[in-house]
């Protein structure tokens, strides 16, 4: 029997966003969770709290909040809004460092300008770059990720690991075990018009993922996938053996796809005449379920079709598809078709931050915008598609609050203005078109708080988040002085 302490938390409002009614809002509610599990969801009343605590006694802990309402109550209310943590179906955990860098550059050129040049600096300056920062740059810039998700709420994510991280899945696991979070590694890689020094054969990127096993099995929270970096990167040579080990496995593949329209267009010309990526994805057969498509944003007549009768899932990154000037997908029409669609933010470097609820509101005002129909897209629809949705897709038991659910949980302060009023009927709505993101007050992930009143919590290992964002600091200028001097690189895709 599992010995772990009750925890509860009791709440103005709360949103499980559970079947059978998603739509369901309630005010003064709690979730009981043990250990890892939810185990009660539901209205507060006083018979409850009675119950509560004549079942488990000293047992139960509560979980106390700066915005605790005053009162006599034996399980005080929170004047916050609690919901399910937040799920990311994409983004990158190496990309916090090189924030405002190579802005103003379509994608091939950011990744040559920023992307591959800072992955390449802390590989090829790794030992000297330890020594200076008393552990591996990569860990530095990986606890950062895990601070900044934890900061807005994220619990689970799915992390695309590209360029020279592909070298250092030790790194990214030794990092999201420490932070308590949830994560599946896409491991990345490409044999053809990329920098050269990163093109694998076939065989190393099955080795690598042999290997990425064998950590896994001493991970509690960390699982390895394939992700072939770019539709335009990768060869059949190395897709097809790939998604077979997908298949053997049971394991989700994740690939990047018509991110942007100069190299999509170059794609089709040109690397597979007459086809666009998800033609060419679903000739070669790697279209399925499990496959999971990052940004999608320049289809062709066919792919809505072709993803929607294969099952393939799109995560929609609207933050970085607008500043890296990618363009924006046709969510609506994906939607209608049966697509699975979640929104992401994509990695710090593109987005600029990790607010995903910025991302929902971003998708919706330009869908709106286009169709001219401000009926598209709803707020809660939105809130679905950055918890619920994106479990589905990941295959997770997070997103929604429910007995047998994984307990992972937020709280959103009411205590600012721009929050103020919320009410039953306005408190979604105020959330996706109100908040700006810094409201998330509190994060529970396995039942654990991993950020309280405002403030990230020292990691399981000891790690402060002060000390990480000071790593991060330095290292960033150590990378700007080094890019000042290193030789340009133009390898990537049509920037060549």
């Amino acid at each position: 029997m599992d010995q772990s302490p009750l925890l509860i938390c009791r709440a103005r409002f709360l949103l499980p966003l559970a079947e059978p009614d998603r739509t369901r809002r309630i005010r003064d509610g709690y979730v009981l969770s043990r250990g890892d599990a939810i185990l009660e969801v539901g209205p507060y009343n006083d018979d409850v709290g009675r119950r509560l605590h004549e079942a488990s006694g000293s047992e139960l802990r509560i979980l106390h909040t700066r915005r605790e309402v005053p009162s006599s109550d034996a399980i005080p209310l929170q004047d916050v809004i609690l919901l399910p943590a937040f799920v990311k179906a994409h983004g990158h955990d190496h990309e916090q460092p090189i924030i405002g860098i190579a802005k103003e550059e379509p994608l091939t050129a950011w990744l040559d300008h920023a992307v591959n040049p800072y992955t390449g600096f802390i590989n090829a300056k790794r030992a000297e770059l330890t020594e200076r920062l008393g552990c591996t740059p990569q860990l530095v810039t990986y606890l950062m990720a895990r601070v900044c998700d934890i900061h807005y709420g994220i619990t689970t994510s799915m992390v695309h690991h590209c360029n020279y991280n592909k070298y250092h899945c030790e790194d990214i696991a030794r990092a999201n075990e420490a932070a308590g979070t949830t994560m599946i590694v896409a491991i990345g890689g490409q044999d053809r018009f990329y920098t050269p020094e990163l093109l694998d054969k076939p065989e190393d990127a099955l080795r690598r993922l042999d290997a990425a096993l064998a950590i896994q099995t001493s991970s509690r929270r960390t699982r390895f996938v394939p992700g072939p970096d770019q539709d335009f990167s990768n060869s059949r040579a190395v897709l097809v053996p790939q998604k077979a080990w997908a298949r053997a496995h049971g394991t989700l593949f994740h690939i990047h796809s018509s991110e942007e329209p100069k190299t999509t267009r170059w794609f089709t010309e040109a690397i597979e005449p007459g086809l666009t990526p998800v033609e060419y994805f679903d000739q070669i057969g790697i279209l399925d379920a499990a496959t999971v498509l990052a940004h999608q944003v320049n289809c062709g007549p066919r792919d809505i079709e072709i993803l929607a009768r294969t099952g393939a899932a799109v995560v929609h990154n609207p933050l970085a598809n607008t500043i890296l000037g990618s363009g924006m997908p046709p969510v609506v029409e994906m939607l209608t078709a049966g697509i699975p669609v979640a929104i992401s933010t994509d990695g710090s470097g593109s987005a600029d931050n990790q607010d995903i609820i910025a991302a929902a509101r971003l998708a919706a005002q330009y869908q709106k915008a286009r169709h001219q129909d401000a009926t598209l897209l709803p707020s809660q629809q939105l809130l679905e598609m950055i918890t619920v949705a994106p479990n589905r897709i990941l295959r997770m038991n997070q997103g929604e609050l429910t007995p047998g659910r994984q307990a992972d949980w937020i709280l959103i302060d009411l205590a600012r203005p721009n929050l103020v009023p919320t009410r039953l009927d306005n408190l979604v709505e105020n959330l996706i078109w109100a908040a700006d993101g810094s409201e998330v007050d509190t994060v529970v992930a396995r039942g654990r708080l991993l950020k309280h009143d405002g403030v990230v919590l020292p990691f399981l290992d000891g790690t402060t988040p002060a000390s990480v964002m000071l790593r991060v600091q330095s290292l960033s200028e150590w990378f700007v002085e080094y890019r000042e001097a290193a030789p340009a690189l133009s390898g990537t895709g049509a920037n060549r």
